[in-house]
């Protein structure tokens, strides 16, 4: 009984981890859901987010303010993506390892750029004497037992993240402007016929989807963690990716998988009320991704023209 009375009290600080790991999932998974369903593949997220973590660190140690460093790891995160945008759209690159190209140069430019500034080679800590975003709680809603604590005690991100999923998807499914990037990621030869531009289309769903992964990074490093790290985004863009197949290509259904992975990082972070192996905790999220990926990837159906160059003219 005791072990059962336990569990409920943690339960809530649990479900609270869950929703803040799995918004930080989100904002990426989202940007991924723009980009492919407008026909190009992006698996750049981790290095987008990377970038974006180093960056809001960065402007965050100068100004002292986390607005103005949430908005620079925005723009950090939205021109990785453009690099991704013109090999990928204008040069017709191969998709997959453009991305792979940027993750990696991500990797090695932010860990270049720690030694040099704050000459350290394992990284630095000098953020927590920055500002960091803010965590709201919301008057007399926080105090509602058991579902106070999970939803109206989180971080400003937490709500803007969710905010941005009911954006999204109604863009995607309600607007014109969603019908048309659909299209562009379905047929985009028809698409162009029927006067659409193909290229702007692309251009800004793979721009959106570094913004995203922008403010995905400044939520990790001064909102969440307060500290920046090379490679502290450990993968998370690549399950935020497999989120984003998990859901079928949809916001809400990225959502759904992002809470799932979400939560296997709760229970690693609030392995102290559990008592598991931390080591066998860590592989988790991990683990997760890749039954997601052996057991549903095969049953999903992307874009039809996901991954595949534009040329005007080619059938």
């Amino acid at each position: 009984m005791s072990v059962i009375m336990g569990f409920l009290q943690a339960l809530p600080g649990l479900l609270q981890l869950t929703l803040e790991a799995g918004v930080l999932l989100l904002l990426p998974a989202l940007g991924g859901v723009l980009s492919e369903r407008s026909g190009v593949t992006n698996i750049a997220m981790e290095g987008m987010m990377l970038t974006g973590a180093f960056f809001a660190v960065v402007i965050d140690l100068s100004t002292r303010n986390p607005w103005i460093a949430t908005l620079g790891a925005i723009v950090a995160g939205g021109l990785m993506a453009l690099i991704h945008a013109v090999v990928s759209i204008r040069f017709h690159a191969n998709q997959i390892i453009s991305g792979f190209a940027i993750n990696i140069f991500a990797g090695g430019l932010t860990a270049f750029l720690v030694d040099k500034l704050f000459n350290e080679s394992g990284g630095t800590d000098h953020v927590a004497q920055g500002a960091r975003l803010p965590y709201i709680t919301v008057p007399v809603l926080s105090n509602i037992p058991f579902v106070g604590p999970i939803l109206f005690q989180q971080n400003i991100i937490v709500y803007v993240g969710l905010l941005l999923l009911v954006v999204i998807n109604f863009m995607l499914f309600r607007t014109r402007l969603g019908l048309r990037l659909r299209a562009v990621g379905e047929h985009p030869q028809a698409a162009d016929t029927a006067g659409i531009n193909v290229y702007v289309l692309r251009y800004g769903a793979v721009i959106a989807s570094g913004l995203l992964s922008g403010l995905a990074g400044a939520f990790l490093s001064i909102g969440i963690l307060n500290v920046f790290n090379p490679g502290m985004t450990d993968g998370r863009g690549y399950i935020a990716l497999a989120a984003m197949i998990f859901g079928k290509w949809s916001p809400v259904g990225a959502f759904v998988a992002c809470l799932i992975f979400g939560l296997g990082e709760a229970i690693y972070a609030n392995n102290s009320s559990i008592h598991i192996s931390p080591q066998l905790l860590a592989t988790l999220p991990y683990l997760l991704t890749l039954v997601v990926l052996a057991g549903l990837v095969g049953k999903s159906t992307p874009p039809a023209a996901d991954g595949i160059p534009y040329e005007p003219g080619a059938e």
